[in-house]
């Protein structure tokens, strides 16, 4: 054989183990790339992102939706157990965030003979309005001037939202500004409306308050009183290499009787900063759905009591809060039993009662309704936002759940960047007596984000 030949024979050896090489590391390098050079690459160079997006679906598959449970429990219906009424204040829906969130991780070494974590001090309940105005009939058409639009960066929805309402009161602060805090790892794909409400009463002048279980007459009422209503909302953008649905943040500033239309900024879309976007009263409540219908409102210290009249004492108060949207999730599921979202509000309803309330019934209802959303379909991104179906199955000793919910979300490249997923993931482990497991998923936590303190206190609980 020709030295030439043997070679070419060479050559074509290496070429094959480096390509096979290269296949057996792509799936890895592909989940490695930060979202947002694929964004921006995306941004700069379509038909290169076309090439690449594909090739990523080819070795990295998003999968259609989330695992669901291997036997979901037959339940016709969900009983809503009442309650004795209590004369004790309660917190507001963000200050209960905090404790339960802290209560998450403590409950994890107390259940394990771990070192109890001392309580922190209860904070300062919110004043219940004094005086409940009667309302007053609204003007048919509402908008609030002056809102001004900032584009989002990266997955930076949360921060860009706060910023258009902190800076319409004057406050200065910059969207960069707000995310170095909520999310210092650019990369995080998620800020929940709570971290965004207290980020609002810690670092600025202003005050602010959050719920869920909103309606359409409701912001109408808090527009026409001269307050811009940030919600969340699931979001599937009309735009060309779309990946589906994901939650999203929208400033909403007017509405119109006549069309039926809210108006918005979307800090998304690059759209006319002047007149913001339109939706319909149907679409725009649909997608509000997605997230239970949440919402927080900023205001002046001196607003405070207005505000809260407005909204009433029945989201005042968190108990009745998520009893009512326990009720109306079911009142949803009577119209279409097939409404995934409807069973995962309902389970993150009931699951929330039961932290307020202690019953161990509303945790397994709870577990049976997030299971009845997983059997029909969830979006596979959904646990980016929501962390309930965590907390219900730790509740109820389904760790092995958890952990399932938990590895589907880390199989996606964005899933990766949550920092939720990690610490309920060592739950699962601690349960489990992996202590060591336990410990590096903490510790991810807190890498991807410094300020998440309930990993910080689940770590200190293994010390």
């Amino acid at each position: 054989m020709k030295s030439r030949t043997k070679r070419i024979i060479v050559i074509i050896a290496i070429v094959q183990v480096l390509l096979i090489v290269s296949l057996v590391a792509l799936p890895e390098a592909v989940l490695a790339l930060p979202g947002r050079y694929r964004v921006a690459l995306s941004e700069r160079n379509p038909f290169l992102s076309q090439i690449m997006e594909g090739l990523i679906e080819q070795v990295a598959p998003v999968a259609d939706a989330l695992p669901a449970p291997v036997a979901a429990a037959e339940m016709a219906q969900i009983t809503i157990p009442t309650r004795n009424p209590t004369s004790e204040p309660s917190l507001s829906p963000s200050q209960q965030e905090s404790q339960e969130i802290n209560s998450e991780s403590a409950s994890v070494e107390s259940e394990n003979d771990s070192n109890q974590i001392l309580p922190t001090a209860l904070p300062t309940s919110t004043p219940l309005p004094t005086v409940t105005p009667t309302p007053k009939p609204l003007p048919v058409q509402m908008r609030l001037e002056g809102i001004p639009r900032i584009q989002q960066s990266f997955n930076n929805c949360g921060p860009a939202n706060l910023t258009q309402v902190l800076n319409w009161y004057g406050d200065e602060t910059t969207q960069a500004q707000a995310a170095s805090y909520l999310k210092p790892n650019p990369e995080d794909r998620n800020v929940s409306p709570w971290q965004l409400s207290d980020y609002v009463n810690e670092f600025t002048e202003l005050r602010s308050t959050v719920h869920s279980g909103g309606d359409l007459q409701l912001l109408k009422r808090l527009i026409a009183a001269g307050f811009p209503v940030v919600i969340e909302k699931g979001y599937e953008p009309d735009t060309s290499g779309s990946t589906g649905w994901f939650g999203h943040y929208l400033t909403v500033f007017g509405y119109d009787e006549a069309e039926q239309v809210f108006y918005s900024m979307d800090s998304y879309l690059k759209v006319d900063p002047t007149n913001g976007r339109a939706d319909s009263y149907e679409v725009f409540e649909g997608y509000w759905q997605n997230f239970n219908y949440s919402f927080y409102v900023v205001y002046e210290p001196e607003q405070e009591q207005e505000v809260l009249a407005i909204i009433g004492p029945d989201l005042l108060d968190p108990l009745t809060m998520w009893e009512k949207a326990a009720v109306r999730a079911q009142e949803e599921l009577a119209a279409d039993p097939e409404d995934a979202f409807a069973w995962f509000n309902l389970g993150t309803s009931l699951t929330r009662l039961g932290e307020l309330t202690g019953e161990a019934d509303y945790y397994q209802n709870g577990a049976a309704a997030f299971d009845q959303a997983r059997t029909i379909g969830l979006p596979p991104r959904m646990l980016w936002y929501e962390f309930r179906p965590y907390l219900a199955y730790m509740k109820v000793g389904r760790y092995d759940d958890m952990l399932e919910l938990a590895d589907a979300i880390l199989e996606m490249q964005g899933g990766q960047n949550v920092e939720e997923t990690y610490l309920y993931r060592g739950h699962a482990q601690l349960f489990q007596g992996d202590v060591r497991g336990a410990a590096e998923s903490y510790e991810r936590a807190l890498q991807l984000n410094e300020n998440f303190y309930p990993a910080e206190i689940a770590l200190q609980s293994l010390s």
